[in-house]
């Protein structure tokens, strides 16, 4: 996961919990416990019958299109691959022969 996105969704917790209203479960002063909403802010809610509470905002999924550049034309993505997944191929003999030509000069 990338942190923009977990940053994000934990701004939108911290939003939903600044907007949330705890009721006590009995009425009485010795049911009141930590984290309920007082009873003076109680007075006149509205319950919320929004399917979302907080929207989640939408990623933008299209890019527009444009024109091609020349250094885009000039490379080519499948070269670019190919010699990723050689060198990582080979990576175990060209690291063992440097090591063998480091011993052979010392």
């Amino acid at each position: 996961r990338c942190t923009e996105s977990l940053q994000v969704n934990v701004e939108r917790l911290k939003l939903y919990m600044s907007k949330l209203l705890l009721f006590p479960k009995k009425s009485g002063t010795k049911s009141v416990k930590k984290g309920d909403t007082p009873r003076s802010e109680l007075k006149n809610v509205a319950q919320n019958t929004l399917k979302e509470i907080i929207p989640v905002p939408k990623p933008q999924l299209r890019i527009k299109a444009r024109a091609i550049t020349a250094d885009e034309k000039e490379k080519s993505a499948y070269k670019a691959l190919k010699k990723a997944r050689t060198n990582k191929h080979y990576l175990g003999a060209k690291m063992k022969k440097a090591k063998e030509a480091a011993a052979k000069e010392s």
